[in-house]
């Protein structure tokens, strides 16, 4: 079932929306080569919580972090550690908060230091593919049209989708109804209205769309070695189209 938000619930969702975000955008400024994801997820957390926040991630399912940071070739769900980030790294960092009862989530990817222009136009592309599915979510359209505008966008760069995830529905819970995967034709699945809180979340594969899952249990990799980009916002169906809940100049 799709719970649709009041105008209060809105409010307090992009309050928790506007703490993941800050969390994030602490995270992007502080790493830099020589830096471990463990010490960026102490960085996020201690941010969520001096607001009166708590992680979203950590716990949840017995995830340890309170970020997910993936490196290069990991996709989603990385766990921080030890690994310090290097020159040429690219690093995808999930961030969810809750407060007053509300969650928030987003994510990026950033290059670490200096990249080439292959790897700048694969974040590029992961960007601008976010914002494409964003502007499909108007009261009206049907929800797979969020799903084909990421992955038409995608492809037509000679990326893939990954398939194995999706974004979803969130409010109280996390995790809601629906599932938006980043594929599939358009006209599909229920029209969206206004009240409706979506995380959207495209991941764009540099090749094969096809991903693994490590030991760890939580960590997922492409399944051809190749890199891989992750970005998110919650994004609230409005009467006049959309508004982005965790935007990072806000």
């Amino acid at each position: 079932m799709i719970i649709i938000k009041s105008e209060r619930e809105i409010e307090r969702m992009r309050e928790a929306g506007q703490l993941a975000a800050h969390a994030l955008e602490r995270v992007v400024s502080s790493a830099a080569p020589g830096v471990t994801t463990l010490e960026l997820d102490a960085l996020a957390e201690q941010h969520i919580v001096a607001a009166g926040g708590v992680p979203s991630f950590k716990g949840y399912r017995g995830f340890p972090g309170s970020i997910c940071a993936s490196l290069n070739g990991e996709v989603v769900h990385g766990i921080p550690g030890a690994t310090r980030l290097e020159e040429g790294d690219v690093l995808s960092v999930d961030v969810g908060a809750i407060l007053k009862g509300y969650h928030g989530d987003t994510a990026t990817s950033v290059a670490i230091g200096q990249v080439d222009r292959r790897i700048r136009r694969l974040l590029e592309a992961g960007e601008n593919a976010l914002q494409k599915g964003i502007e499909r979510a108007e009261p009206g359209n049907h929800l797979s049209d969020i799903s084909w505008a990421v992955q038409s966008y995608a492809e037509s760069l000679g990326y893939s989708v990954v398939r194995d995830y999706a974004g979803h529905g969130i409010g109280r819970d996390m995790h809601e109804d629906p599932q938006i995967p980043n594929y599939g034709p358009p006209g599909r699945g229920p029209r969206l209205r206004a009240g409706m809180v979506l995380a959207i979340e495209p991941m764009l594969n540099e090749g094969d769309y096809r991903v693994a899952t490590a030991d760890d249990g939580w960590t997922v990799y492409t399944a051809d070695g190749g890199l891989s980009v992750h970005f998110e916002h919650t994004v609230a169906v409005t009467d006049e189209g959309w508004e982005i809940l965790t935007a990072r100049d806000a």
